[in-house]
């Protein structure tokens, strides 16, 4: 999949929301926040000109907050007991507003990991008093924006901490229960007072118009209420989310786990649900087999296609060295929303798995209040307007993109050839001559990291392929394809393709445990505390390492799938077979002075499972390409490739010196658990 470059579309639907924001802008803005001269009422002009945008301000009381249960009937039985499931909902709401009847709106986290695992880079847990009520949110979100004139809702999943039902890892119970909550909230489904009660609470304090957040499998929920096209729901932050479960399983049938939905959906589970939920279990355990074909269950759990269904608007948020929820998510999902002409805006760190208030504290904080204030309060702050990206550089070093990517990107085909020794190749626009080929045998032992650092080395683990020094910067913004043409020693092969940037950099050491950051021992505040809900959460900095290399983009695929993306099948020793791979997306410069490198490798130790069979392949070169995103096109690429080095920029050999070697992640979308 290719991310294209495409600005918002503008359709009926949206005009009528902006209009309808503005209008609001005007009725809901807090006292003061238009300008005043001393001199009268300023004109329209001179007020556009002289006052600030429009913003919401602290001016309710978090200690005085209504902390409040509800449990919302979903309309399923997922359990199977006879009775709809109901999930429970805390709240914490303005008091102030309530008492004055003023309505609000909703700031949304629908998670798993409320109980088990906790949330954020603190893991922080859900907390209660003698009598069950709501005391300690997670996250900053409450303490930050009820006083600015939001609710926050916190919502258990089926099957997790104080719900019925039962966790079927991004199915149709995990969506529709977090949509039931949407639907409670703009009047379309009951909530009542107790797990078993009969007495019926309405959300007669809110406008209806919610924004969900979250990270990892919280954000995931995000994309998935989305893709139901709910009404109420105005916008959406997924951070670091899945767009399709088969995809954080398998990568075109190659396994990326030794375990299946059915372990983290066991992991997840109130001990209660555990016991009762044996035959969901069972079910994902035969929907989901390891052989890694396509099945319906994998099918519920794609939200990528229905995402014309997408309503809300949508700011993305992912680490280009997530390998845990790797960034393909992001990549088909910004790309069908383009196709959709939905609203978005994006970041994209150098990070692993880490949330942007971990990474990037003050400008998050900021930015997601002027986007909440804009699609949920309809303040006219120009959020909207503002570059569509905002892209890590280097650690702490941003840049930004009116569009992403840009206008300018062109899918780019660029060819491997042979070099003067097996298995160190070039790479550059003329084809290889027909019948060069290029052969390695997969070594389950060995990763991108130590390809990388042997890729001027002829070994015979993998084929790199790489330009000369560049002449010019060369960026490349999006996702990009390798099509291979194969032939295998044996009836099972995997491929992995990566892209590298050969020269040195300092970059946030993505391998450590920390994926990019360290935890200090100071605390900043975002917003009023009590004392069962700090406000207070640690500062971090950027952990950073001195490379000679980076691997900036990844993909992985079982040769078995070349003739249905869905389906594998057995290979025939000696005969050759043609594959695209799908690397993940990304967004990296390559300086001038470096060299960019493809190199194509069997088994990519820690992040895919091996073969059954360990497998020689055969590279036909003038039958492998790879399609590039690349800023400026073939024409940039030939900029690039030809010319003077500049000086100080001499390449070396690259050596063994990379960011930490990559944990093996376990099958956990979340806070590095």
């Amino acid at each position: 999949m290719e991310i294209r470059a495409r600005g918002a579309r503008w359709s009926c639907r949206t005009l009528v929301a902006a209009a309808s924001a503005a209008l609001l802008g005007v009725l809901l803005a807090p006292a003061g926040a238009q300008a005043q001269t001393g001199q009268g009422v300023p004109s329209a002009r001179s007020a556009a000109a002289e006052s600030p945008p429009p913003r919401s301000e602290p001016v309710y009381s978090y200690e005085n907050a209504i902390r409040e249960s509800v449990w919302v009937d979903t309309g399923i039985d997922g359990d199977a007991n006879g009775g709809t499931d109901r999930v429970a909902v805390d709240v914490v709401r303005p008091r102030e507003a309530a008492l004055s009847g003023r309505k609000i709106p909703v700031i949304m986290d629908a998670s798993p990991y409320y109980s088990c695992c906790g949330r954020g880079n603190e893991s922080q847990k859900k907390t209660y008093d003698a009598n069950g009520d709501p005391v300690g949110f997670p996250l900053h979100y409450d303490n930050y924006f009820v006083p600015r004139g939001y609710a926050f809702v916190a919502v258990d999943l089926t099957g997790t901490n104080r719900s019925d039902g039962c966790v079927d890892i991004g199915g149709r119970s995990d969506i529709l229960s977090a949509k039931a909550v949407v639907d409670w909230l703009n009047g379309r489904a009951r909530a009542y007072g107790s797990r078993t009660g009969t007495d019926p609470v309405r959300a007669t304090w809110t406008t209806g118009a919610t924004g969900m957040i979250g990270k990892s499998w919280d954000g995931t929920i995000a994309n998935g209420v989305a893709a139901t096209g709910v009404k109420g729901l105005r916008t959406i932050v997924p951070i670091a989310a899945i767009s399709s479960w088969y995809d954080y399983y398998f990568a075109q049938g190659a396994p990326l786990y030794d375990s299946g939905p059915e372990w983290l959906s066991d992991y997840v589970e109130s001990p209660e649900a555990r016991a009762r939920c044996q035959a969901v279990q069972q079910r994902l355990i035969d929907g989901a087999p390891r052989t890694g074909d396509w099945t319906r269950l994998w099918s519920e759990r794609d939200y990528v296609r229905n995402a014309d269904n997408v309503r809300a608007s949508v700011f993305a948020v992912h680490g280009m060295q997530d390998l845990n929820v790797r960034t393909k998510h992001l990549g088909q999902w910004w790309d069908a929303l383009a196709d959709a002409g939905v609203e978005r805006k994006i970041w994209l760190s150098q990070t692993g798995h880490v949330d942007p208030f971990d990474f990037r504290r003050t400008e998050w904080v900021a930015t997601l209040h002027r986007w909440f204030d804009h699609y949920l309060l309809g303040y006219d702050n120009g959020v909207e307007r503002e570059p569509m990206a905002d892209i890590e550089r280097a650690p702490d070093r941003w840049t930004t993109d009116a569009v992403w990517p840009p206008r300018t990107t062109d899918a780019t085909t660029v060819r491997p050839a042979a070099g003067t020794v097996p298995g160190v190749g070039t790479l550059g626009r003329t084809p290889a001559r027909p019948g060069t080929t290029e052969t390695f045998t997969d070594d389950p032992r060995l990763s991108e990291s130590d390809w990388a650092a042997d890729v001027d080395r002829s070994t015979t683990a993998k084929s790199g392929f790489v330009t000369r020094p560049l002449s010019r910067d060369l960026r490349l913004s999006g996702s990009s394809t390798v099509t291979v043409t194969a032939t295998p020693s044996t009836s099972t092969a995997h491929l992995s393709a990566v892209l590298v940037d050969l020269g040195p950099d300092t970059i946030r050491d993505y391998g450590h445990a920390g994926e990019g950051i360290t935890t200090l021992t100071e605390r900043t505040c975002w917003g009023p505390s009590t004392t069962g809900d700090s406000s207070c959460y640690r500062e971090t900095a950027a952990r950073t390492a001195d490379v000679d290399y980076t691997v900036f983009s990844r993909g992985w695929a079982d040769l078995g799938t070349y003739a249905s993306a869905g389906h594998g099948r057995p290979l025939t020793p000696g005969k050759p077979y043609t594959l695209t791979v799908q690397l993940a997306a990304s967004d990296h410069v390559v300086p001038a002075g470096h060299r960019l490198a493809l190199i194509i490798g069997g088994t990519d130790q820690g992040l895919i499972d091996p073969p059954s069979t360990t497998p020689t392949l055969t590279l036909d070169l003038a039958r492998t390409s790879a399609k590039l995103p690349l800023v400026g096109g073939a024409e940039a690429f030939g900029r690039a490739t030809t010319g003077t080095v500049p000086p100080h920029s001499a390449p070396r050999e690259s050596r063994p010196n990379g960011v930490a070697e990559p944990r093996r992640t376990p099958p956990i979308p979340g806070d590095r658990t």
